[in-house]
């Protein structure tokens, strides 16, 4: 399917009820399709496997899509997943609650601590651990709310990079 400016994608639908594990109720392998559908760069960024590892969700990258000219993980590539884990992992979460609503990254940082210099793993995890549920009562008394994210890219043992988001959710239209 070729994308058009300016024209939504189709949603997926919503996990069935019940499917839900721990929060998260989606195939996360019919979600990466519908998301490189959805976000067409994503099909490059070389994501080998999503998984959830209790509240974390966790992408594995290959580095070679995402190579700058010194051979190692290109910031702007970098940055562009931290930014769309957080997408992400809120989408997700929505979704398992059986919410369909649009969310937009409101703010983001990143700071770079060492080079990515092989495959490599990002994870992406509530900043507070009661985040999601103070998300969960703001969307039930105001209809949109918001949750700040963490993000930490390792390539190996080493922590590469770590990133900061707040993502908002827009009321349903």
């Amino acid at each position: 399917m070729t994308r058009k400016i300016g024209v939504p994608h189709p949603r997926l639908p919503l996990p069935a009820k019940g499917s839900a594990k721990g929060g998260q109720g989606d195939n996360l392998g019919t979600f990466q399709r519908w998301l490189e559908e959805a976000i067409p760069m994503v099909g490059h960024l070389g994501i080998t496997n999503m998984a959830w590892q209790g509240d974390v969700l966790v992408w594995h990258l290959e580095l070679g899509p995402n190579l700058n000219d010194k051979g190692t993980g290109f910031g702007g590539s970098l940055t562009a997943q931290t930014t769309l884990i957080g997408w992400c992992w809120t989408t997700l979460w929505l979704r398992a609650h059986g919410r369909v609503q649009d969310v937009v990254v409101a703010n983001a940082s990143q700071r770079f601590i060492a080079p990515v210099t092989a495959d490599y793993r990002l994870e992406c995890v509530p900043k507070n651990a009661d985040g999601p549920e103070q998300l969960r009562e703001r969307l039930n008394a105001k209809g949109k709310g918001r949750i700040a994210l963490i993000q930490r890219l390792y390539a190996g043992d080493t922590l590469c990079l770590k990133a900061e988001g707040d993502y908002a959710v827009l009321p349903e239209s």
